[in-house]
């Protein structure tokens, strides 16, 4: 008897030992449930994570690694990482000699992955499967380069309900069926599929997860009349900024010496331009009348001649020398002022 894991809860071990018990005969049953429009729908896939030679991709749920072949073929390295050991043993036979696929035992909400190591990630049939699928997303968008995309293929809700009804009658009736009859055990785990699609959220509600995880220019199409969504998301390029941003701010030396440099500038500048009336009513005192004097008298006598009795004192009445001497008492006075 297979497991049959609770759709309410989804653990993680339930889950897995589910498809460890159905793993032998699991692509073949796809292929015949979807009668044959898994292929459409992976070539589809496929071409929106656009591999190429370099690129490194995470492929999650991977299964048998079927997709990751699909991948590989375009010369990207790719790791298909799933937490079924039964569905990577089976991998690893099918692809032996293949060096491009490297299969890894990991938990979609807790990546053994170091940040940015991949430049795309892509999730196809099993986001639904996992218990915290936020969390999930929220781990691909760590583990993937800024600029990175995500693509997540998904039995979706069909919008049209001249599709939608026979669907779900096809999904509870007989899908459990046709996959009894080609795996006598597979039944019940396959009553637990349609269960999981039929409490998946519609294509709006999905493409909203992957904003609120952080992913930008965020867009699905439906294939096959929505039966099947594919959603993708970039990872922000704000990510790079930000960590080069932090740079400068571990290592603040230029900040130190330009202020060190502006206040003995401005100390220096300042007061020769601002402090002249503190310190020159004490120190140049004496100097100040003698070039304010032509200045201060000159207002009073404007006429050539009057100038010319101010520079030759012999020709000029005893009334002019007496402010002579009078002067610097009243430019003084005046100079605190």
């Amino acid at each position: 008897m297979v497991t049959r894991p609770d759709t309410a809860t989804k653990l993680a071990t339930d889950v897995s030992t589910m498809f460890d018990e159905v793993s032998p005969r699991y692509d073949l049953i796809n292929d015949v449930l979807t009668v044959g429009n898994d292929r459409l729908w992976r070539i589809a896939t496929t071409k929106a994570i656009a591999p190429r030679k370099g690129m490194r991709v995470l492929d999650l749920a991977a299964g048998t690694g079927t997709s990751s072949a699909a991948i590989a073929k375009h010369g990207a390295h790719v790791v298909a990482a799933d937490f079924s050991e039964g569905m990577l043993a089976e991998g690893r036979k099918r692809h032996v000699g293949n060096e491009l696929i490297e299969f890894v035992f990991a938990d979609a909400t807790a990546l053994p992955f170091e940040d940015d190591s991949f430049d795309a990630a892509t999730i196809s049939y099993g986001l639904r499967n996992v218990h915290e699928p936020r969390k999930a997303l929220a781990e691909m968008l760590r583990v993937v380069k800024p600029g990175g995309r995500v693509v997540i293929a998904e039995f979706s809700t069909p919008p049209s309900q001249l599709v939608r009804v026979p669907y779900g009658l096809y999904g509870r009736h007989v899908l459990p069926r046709v996959a009894g009859f080609i795996n006598g055990e597979a039944a019940e785990a396959y009553r637990y599929l349609n269960e999981s699609i039929e409490d998946w959220p519609t294509q709006e509600k999905l493409a909203s997860w992957l904003r609120e995880a952080g992913f930008e220019r965020v867009a699905y199409r439906n294939l096959t009349f929505g039966i099947v969504a594919l959603h993708r998301g970039f990872v922000p390029r704000k990510k790079a900024v930000e960590a080069a941003a932090e740079a400068p701010i571990e290592n603040p030396k230029p900040a130190k010496k330009a202020p060190a440099k502006k206040p003995a500038a401005s100390a220096a500048t300042k007061p020769a331009a601002t402090a002249k009336p503190a310190q020159s009513a004490k120190k140049p005192a004496a100097k100040k009348p003698a070039t304010v004097k032509p200045a201060t008298a000159k207002p009073a006598a404007t006429k050539k001649a009057s100038s010319a009795a101010a520079a030759k004192p012999a020709g000029a009445k005893p009334a002019a020398t007496k402010p002579a001497g009078a002067t610097p008492a009243k430019a003084t006075k005046a100079e605190p002022k």
